[in-house]
């Protein structure tokens, strides 16, 4: 990246600025070993309870702007969306986690009990004026279960 301050190029985030939204993407059609076609898939009812936990977290605050599908909390819109696959289906249960200008995470190996912990990252992750998601203070499934991390579309032009 360009600009007067050389750790600009560390720092994929406009001027060191936290962003508002991040979307946690959840694998909605990974399937447990001797799960028929008829059981939900643990995916699907992860992000029914993504959903709702983050609803929960604005529960009185007055215009929150929360949908169905997410929710602001403490100035963090948390959006839960259900993608087809992520493609990591030897590692089972996948999340992926999406901040505007910032860098990608993607999760595995996570079970229906997850959630609150990418709740809890994606706060972490809001916070952040770097564009990472800090290690500190991120939860122990998250930190076991780190799949990959990519970087900002917008890294990438800079590149040689």
């Amino acid at each position: 990246m360009t600009g007067s301050n050389p750790s600009d190029a560390e720092d994929p985030s406009p001027m060191g600025t936290v962003a508002a939204e991040i979307t946690l993407l959840i694998c909605s059609s990974c399937r447990r070993p001797g799960d028929g076609p008829e059981v939900p898939r643990p995916g699907s009812r992860l992000a029914d309870t993504l959903a709702t936990d983050a609803l929960a977290t604005d529960a009185g605050a007055a215009d929150s702007g929360a949908t169905d599908e997410g929710a602001t909390d403490a100035g963090v819109r948390v959006a839960v969306r259900r993608v087809a696959c992520l493609g990591n289906c030897s590692r089972g249960l996948s999340a992926a986690m999406y901040r505007p200008g910032s860098w990608t995470y993607v999760f595995g190996g996570l079970d229906e009990a997850a959630g609150p912990d990418l709740l809890a990252a994606a706060r972490l992750f809001a916070g952040s004026t770097d564009g990472f998601l800090p290690f500190r203070g991120r939860p122990e499934t998250l930190k076991r279960g780190l799949i990959a991390r990519i970087p900002p579309i917008e890294m990438l032009e800079d590149l040689p």
